[in-house]
């Protein structure tokens, strides 16, 4: 009726201005950083991806639906234009019910504000207002001109996701690193949970160190980070003070700031290294920051230094072991890898081998490393990881005498090519823990014998010479962000028979290592299916009078 579309008019005329935008709602947006597929309200989709698109999942995006009038975005595709186009359009939509919410003037219940923390000058305004049996939450007027305390902006965020810049007092945390040139760029934002190290040059002058700020601690150190209800400052954990020559002394007391300043023709106390490490709970709250700094001196003739930065991120209460992705592997970072304790009834938990080397403490997969000499007896303990995606093969040169034995001389070269400790299983992924049992791959190693390398000598034994190590991986996950997970490993051990040399006489036999990496992942199915044929002879006159 008439007077019933009139009043609806007129409920539209007089409503309030909208607190939502649903212009910048997106409910399809996943995925961070990425283009979610038909997700036609993705501000990380472009007009290439939108051309690709079948079907707009959510066509419609609206605010509260008890509203009596509100804005609704409405996405469609244009599939006659050439490519297919996204269309966009913002209605006014009118809430046709009699029981509709005109105006949401009690601001304060649109979001979650961060209780007041109790200190010694509000401890007794707090007291007298939550102290009693009973409390009112309800605000002092209900005046829709009445100016509402300010939502929590993006920087009083208390938890964080991954890949979210860590957020700051002014900005966020800077990790600097070299944008187009090698020159460092400030304007780098230190990812949450995203393990970085970079290297970039800064333009010095020695005059001018004291005012250079990217040459001081407190550029790294003065800004606090934003957690929950509080703020986490930045403490200095270590300081090395590197000289002229290059040799580094760690200081024995970190409490003193070293600023950089003019001293006998040198800039002294100049930041080269600032390694930053953040301690977060499971739920993705920043608890603690620490910055460990390398401190050098600067000659006048220097324009230039180099500077390295490094961020690392260990959940509270675990111990911290490097990551080789998020999920999934990234090309160039090592495979990591373990061995099952013994003892254990059931694979109920991995430790991390050392692998071959003491000082290979990061627990990888590692391969006989060449050297210069080619000599496998010298080259007994130096390993090389093995990098994700890169085919590798190393080796050496094993002189025989008539005076080696055969036992002890097959234990030595089974050392050169697996290491003192050989993993028994490899991490799927590159985030894989500890406590997942089910996401380590048991490593199966094989032994394949060879012919006989000589035929004149008397007595013989199997010696090996050759490791190959097969990994096959596959593409895991969405096609759009696709991961990569390790699904087998193969060692092979290959021997050969050696007999025993004559007297005087010695042979040279090569020890080879290497690494394969195999693509397994099964190509995508299409999302048609074919058109079925029918395999028949039409007769010779079927279009007849037609040709």
């Amino acid at each position: 009726p008439a007077d019933i579309r009139d009043d609806a008019q007129a409920r539209v005329r007089s409503a309030p201005a909208p607190i939502t935008d649903v212009a910048r709602l997106c409910v399809c947006d996943l995925l961070v950083a990425q283009c979610d597929v038909n997700c036609c309200c993705d501000p990380d989709c472009s007009a290439e991806d939108f051309s690709l698109f079948t079907a707009c999942s959510v066509p419609v995006v609206t605010g509260d639906s008890q509203l009596c009038s509100q804005k609704a975005a409405v996405y469609s595709l244009d599939v006659e234009a050439n490519p297919p186009e996204r269309i966009f359009k913002l209605i006014d939509q009118v809430n046709p019910s009699i029981f509709c919410i005109h105006a949401t003037n009690y601001k304060q219940a649109l979001y979650l504000k961060s209780p007041q923390i109790p200190t010694p000058e509000n401890f007794d305004q707090l007291l007298d207002k939550f102290g009693g049996a009973t409390f009112s939450a309800e605000p002092d007027s209900w005046n829709l001109d009445t100016d509402a305390q300010n939502p929590p902006d993006a920087n009083e965020t208390s938890r964080y996701e991954y890949g979210v810049p860590v957020q700051t007092e002014d900005a966020f945390l800077r990790l600097p690193s070299p944008v187009v040139s090698s020159w460092c760029s400030d304007a780098n934002p230190a990812g949450f949970l995203v393990n970085q190290a970079t290297k970039c040059i800064r333009s010095v002058s020695v005059e001018k160190c004291d005012s250079i700020q990217a040459l001081s601690m407190l550029f790294y150190i003065n800004s606090s980070i934003l957690a929950s209800v509080f703020q986490v400052n930045i403490t200095v954990q270590s300081i090395v003070v590197q000289s002229l020559n290059g040799m580094r002394t760690l200081l024995s007391s970190s409490d003193v700031l070293r600023l950089p300043m003019v001293l006998d023709g040198l800039c002294i106390n100049a930041v080269f290294g600032v390694n930053y490490h953040i301690t977060h709970t499971d739920t993705g709250e920043i608890i603690e920051a620490a910055a460990a700094f390398v401190l050098g001196a600067i000659s006048k003739e220097r324009l230039s230094i180099e500077q390295s930065f490094e961020i690392s991120f260990t959940q509270e209460n675990t111990q911290p072991v490097p990551l080789s992705g998020n999920p999934g592997y990234v090309v160039g970072l090592p495979v990591r890898a373990g061995f099952q304790p013994q003892g254990y009834p059931f694979p109920a938990a991995f430790l991390f081998s050392a692998l071959a080397l003491s000082s290979n403490k990061h627990s990888q997969l590692t391969i006989l490393h060449s050297t210069s000499t080619q000599d496998c007896l010298a080259a007994q303990g130096a390993r090389a990881p093995v990098l994700f995606g890169y085919n590798m093969i190393s080796g050496c040169k094993l002189r025989i005498t008539a005076a080696m034995k055969c036992q002890p001389l097959a234990q030595t070269l089974l050392d050169v090519l697996k290491g003192q400790s050989f993993p028994e299983y490899v991490a799927s992924f590159g985030n894989s823990q500890a406590r997942d049992v089910l996401d380590w791959v048991p490593i199966t190693q094989l032994l394949i014998s060879e012919q006989m390398i000589s035929h004149t000598l008397q007595s013989s034994c199997q010696i090996p010479v050759s490791l190959g190590i097969e990994v096959k991986w596959t593409k895991y996950g969405s096609l759009v962000n696709p991961q990569a997970r390790i699904v087998n490993v193969t060692a092979t051990i290959t021997t050969t028979t050696l007999k025993q040399l004559p007297s005087g006489r010695e042979r040279i036999i090569p020890i080879t290592s290497s690494v394969v990496f195999t693509d397994i992942s099964s190509p995508a199915e299409p999302s048609y299916k074919a058109w079925p044929t029918i395999d028949i002879k039409l007769p010779f006159d079927f279009f007849y009078p037609f040709v």
